[in-house]
């Protein structure tokens, strides 16, 4: 079996206090000649401890992408959180990551709480591994502007649109992966085609209105003007959606995987009486957008 150093915790959105806790698991790792590994959950445990949803910064696969793209660590284990997990007590748990993931270091986080009632804390953790010859770490918090940074306080910056002050919590742009879908194509027929994207249930959706974003497939890099929202203008829905009109690009991405990073709110999405309008209104916003990145 593998030895393994183990990086507990969500990750929801990978932020700064995540990575120091991935980097140190890295660090480690290398040091005791073990794999670099990172354990999460599929859902996160307040949904079944307050039986109320969570929304989330990332569903699974964005977290997986992201630890493993910006962090290279490729061993992301996910653990099904079901009823049966939320009673197993805390000692069971950590005795099943030695005995089944060949775990020799662990790393978590201040606040991390595990096992029945969630019992189990940092300092017993530090305690059962002394007591079993394993390593272990406790990760400090990571404070910006005097507060610590944590995957709550960004949601609320997402809510607002504030995408500037997410990323300075997140240490890099907060992001939406999709599969392209097909939509009404109206972009088409304006001459501003756009992609059509859905947020994943579960995560949360973005203020409404139109960002500045990056957006990558394969192997090219665009800048876009991207809208979340309903289309007021035309469908006035109830299910927001995400629209990108990919700057200097022509190409058809249906069925293709797309990565969108916000970067700043250029305006709240808003009714236009007609097409033409709408037309001058996407115009202005390239231009925005344009200047927004030749700043940067």
């Amino acid at each position: 079996m593998k030895r393994t150093a183990i990086a507990l915790g969500f990750f929801d959105g990978l932020h700064l206090g995540h990575a120091e806790l991935i980097r140190r698991t890295s660090q480690r790792a290398s040091e005791i000649g073990a794999e670099p590994t990172v354990l999460t959950f599929d859902a996160h445990p307040d949904t079944f401890v307050t039986h109320k949803e969570v929304l989330l910064l990332t569903s699974s696969e964005e977290r997986a992408d992201i630890i493993r793209r910006l962090f290279g660590v490729e061993n992301v284990l996910f653990i099904h959180f079901s009823e049966e997990v939320m009673r197993m007590p805390w000692r069971d748990f950590l005795d099943s990551l030695r005995s089944e993931l060949g775990a020799v270091h662990l790393v978590v986080g201040h606040d991390f709480r595990f096992g029945y009632r969630g019992e189990g804390s940092a300092e017993l953790l530090q305690r059962y591994c002394a007591e079993n010859g394993m390593g272990s770490d406790i990760i400090a918090p990571v404070k910006v502007d005097g507060e610590t940074v944590s995957s709550t306080r960004i949601r609320k910056l997402v809510l607002r649109g504030d995408m500037e002050a997410a990323t300075r919590l997140l240490g890099h742009p907060h992001e939406l992966s999709d599969t392209v879908r097909y939509g009404y194509k109206l972009g088409r027929k304006m001459g501003t085609p756009t992609i059509n994207m859905r947020v994943p249930e579960h995560v949360i959706v973005p203020r409404y209105g139109v960002y500045a974003t990056r957006v990558f497939f394969g192997d090219e890099e665009h800048i876009a003007v991207t809208n979340v929202g309903v289309r007021p203008t035309f469908h006035n829905g109830t299910e927001p959606s995400v629209e990108s009109y990919i700057l200097d690009y022509s190409g058809n991405l249906y069925g293709r995987k797309v990565r969108v990073e916000f970067h700043s709110f250029i305006r709240p999405e808003r009714r236009f009486d007609g097409a033409e309008q709408l037309r001058a209104q996407i115009a202005e916003d390239e231009l925005n957008v344009r200047k927004y990145f030749d700043r940067l």
